[in-house]
């Protein structure tokens, strides 16, 4: 979806034409699968994280206009509401130092985005769920001016035939709301983690992603609040999932953790994608057939929390990555990049396990872990490989830091460097101190003063500590 088009309405024609270029990409990426075109590609990391704006009294702000020329960075871009931005990087080949240098730049271009606010007396702001933002502030009057994202929202009610949304979350509390567009997928921002995979190592990395989606969205869980009702450790999965609701099975959802395993082939997906997915942006693009636009824009409109991408180096030669998408924005800087560590570590040792791990831990489980995870954080019960059951707190700290750091070793970093790294996620698991955490302290602490907790929270942000270091 970080595409534009051309126009946000579309004839009936439309429709055809784009399924018609769908099927011949498709039919192409096929093909170059059997040349091996996208064989013996190297690792390499990317990533995306998503922002807020604030006001000094830590309400949405739907400036990102001015933002956006205030801070005169091509990689920082609009999302879909007014008070959203998106911050990229250029891709990190696998060598040493690798996450020193994402941290260098991710901090850089932060502090661009935070002088920038503050020059129009706002705040940037990375979390996953503003706990101030409210149904005032989700509404029409406040998407981003793009086409896309006004044609997303003409198309998914046009598939709901103008029925609203019906957010029904169980949490700590409960909460049901009608809405009438898209603009609640907007309160859901993340660190959406690229990485660059083979085609050889492709099937592999994407049901790895799902095995380890448990550990990441608890240890990066970052939205315990929406709507001032206390619901899930990590509240963006169920509000993402319902927002862009328009299939009425798993075969069909739009935001979904997926029904299986890929098998054979990483183009599993994109058979999928092709035949149960209906177009929802049909934007007939006058590109080669070889660029792929319009798999590619398609594949875009289906929000898997694991999306395996198509891409395209300097050179023009076609590359697999595979998208994370579980993770919050959020806390700091140094906490961003120790769930990037974290999450590749885990990727890397399960890539190269010589036992394919699949066999150890069964879809079903791992996709009831994974909703287990996002409801109760780290005191979650799952299983993994060998079959066991425990606190998934238990299963971090003893088998799966380990596992990360030997497989950050395996992809050239030094064992020292690793461990720094990993030691920030070992602190928070430990402590227990969560982003989510952090934030349900605070309120047990000073009462519900959302605006206070905003202003807290971005104070502690600021000061660049691990959160598992913030005070209170």
């Amino acid at each position: 979806m970080g595409q534009e088009i051309q126009d946000s309405h579309f004839k009936r024609e439309a429709f055809a034409e784009f399924r018609r270029r769908l099927d011949r990409e498709t039919a192409l990426l096929h093909a170059w699968e059997r040349e091996g075109r996208l064989r013996g590609k190297p690792f390499r990391l990317g990533f995306e994280l998503e922002g807020w704006l604030v006001d000094a009294q830590g309400m949405p702000a739907p400036r990102n206009r001015e933002f956006l020329e205030q801070v005169a960075d091509p990689e920082v871009v609009p999302e879909l509401a007014l008070f959203n931005f998106e911050i990229n990087d250029a891709p990190l080949d696998f060598r040493p130092g690798m996450f020193d240098r994402m941290h260098r730049s991710l901090l850089a271009r932060w502090r661009r985005c935070e002088r920038a606010a503050r020059a129009l007396d706002m705040q940037a702001l990375s979390i996953g769920i503003l706990p101030t933002v409210g149904h005032e502030h989700l509404h029409l009057g406040n998407i981003s001016a793009m086409s896309r994202y006004h044609a997303l929202n003409e198309q998914v009610f046009r598939q709901r035939r103008g029925q609203p949304v019906e957010l029904h979350i169980e949490g700590r509390q409960t909460l049901d709301h009608l809405h009438h567009d898209v603009m609640l997928e907007s309160a859901t921002t993340s660190l959406q983690i690229h990485l660059q995979v083979a085609s050889e190592h492709a099937v592999r990395a994407f049901n790895s992603a799902k095995m380890v989606s448990a550990a990441t969205v608890a240890v990066g869980a970052n939205s315990p609040f929406f709507m001032q009702h206390r619901l899930w450790e990590e509240t963006r999965i169920p509000v993402f999932e319902q927002a862009i609701a328009v299939g009425a099975s798993d075969y069909s959802r739009r935001v979904t953790f997926g029904v299986r395993y890929a098998r054979d082939s990483i183009l599993e997906c994109f058979e999928a994608n092709r035949l149960r997915y209906p177009v929802l942006l049909p934007d007939l693009m006058d590109a080669p057939e070889t660029r792929l636009a319009h798999l590619r824009l398609h594949n875009g409109t289906i929000w898997r929390w694991n999306r395996p991408l198509v891409g395209f180096d300097d050179s023009g030669d076609p590359h697999y990555r595979i998208e994370h998408r579980v993770i919050a924005a959020g806390t700091s800087a140094l906490d961003l990049v120790a769930d990037t560590a974290f999450f590749v570590g885990l990727m890397m040792s399960l890539i190269q396990s010589p036992a394919p791990p699949e066999a150890g831990l069964p879809f079903a489980r791992a996709h009831a872990a994974f909703y287990a995870a996002a409801r109760y954080g780290l005191e979650a019960r799952v299983d993994w490989l060998d079959g066991k059951r425990g606190a998934l707190r238990e299963l971090i700290l003893e088998r799966l830091l380990p596992l990360a750091g030997d497989g950050l070793v395996s992809a050239g970093l030094a064992r020292e460097e690793a461990r720094r790294w990993l030691d920030i996620i070992d602190g928070r698991v430990r402590s227990g101190r969560t982003g989510s955490a952090w934030q349900r302290e605070w309120i047990g602490r000073h009462g519900e003063d959302w605006p206070g907790l905003v202003l807290a929270y971005a104070q502690q942000q600021e000061a660049g500590l691990p959160v598992h270091e913030w005070a209170i």
